[in-house]
């Protein structure tokens, strides 16, 4: 008789759904305290510790949905594959944002970047300026980089809740 096993699809499009909207609202919530330009390592935690909680929880439901065993293989699947669709919808929502919602962003961005830079005389007002500008040209660039960073990401969380998760099944 032919087992129905899940799909690590399945449960890489719902948990990376999930994530993705969770992110939507917090950045959306960030948007709207005006915080969205800040270059706080608190929101990049908070972020990270979102991916981790519903890559998780995504990795641990798959194994109970699969009679309770779970191969490191899938686990990094699951993980890449919540990182891929969350990531999709991060890269949507900030071309949305910059583009449409609030078109200053990239510069507002750039300043609070460079800023404690110039500020602390580590660079010039026209190297502030020509870094700023460059920047802000080559904005689009950044989307690639998001897709690739979070699929790494994904992939470590992934490797890290598959390595406490896994259970090989038995070979009989």
């Amino acid at each position: 008789m032919e087992e129905n096993q899940p799909k690590t699809g399945k449960f890489s499009l719902n948990y990376g759904l999930i994530l993705g909207g969770i992110s939507l609202i917090f950045g959306i919530m960030l948007y709207t305290q005006d915080m969205h330009t800040s270059q706080s390592p608190v929101i990049m935690i908070i972020g990270l510790v979102l991916a981790a909680v519903v890559t998780y929880l995504g990795i641990s439901n798959f194994r109970k949905a699969n009679e309770g065993y779970l191969s490191l293989g899938q686990a990094l699947k699951i993980g890449a594959g919540i990182a891929l669709i969350s990531a999709i919808i991060a890269i949507a929502y900030n071309y949305a944002l910059v583009n449409y919602i609030d078109p200053d962003a990239p510069s507002k961005i750039m300043d609070a970047r460079l800023g404690p830079a110039l500020e602390s005389g580590e660079i010039t007002q026209e190297q502030f300026n020509v870094q700023k500008e460059q920047s802000i040209k080559f904005w689009w660039m950044g989307y690639p980089f998001i897709l690739i960073i979070n699929i790494l990401i994904g992939l470590v969380l992934g490797l890290i809740s598959g390595l406490i998760l896994k259970k090989a099944k038995p070979a009989y």
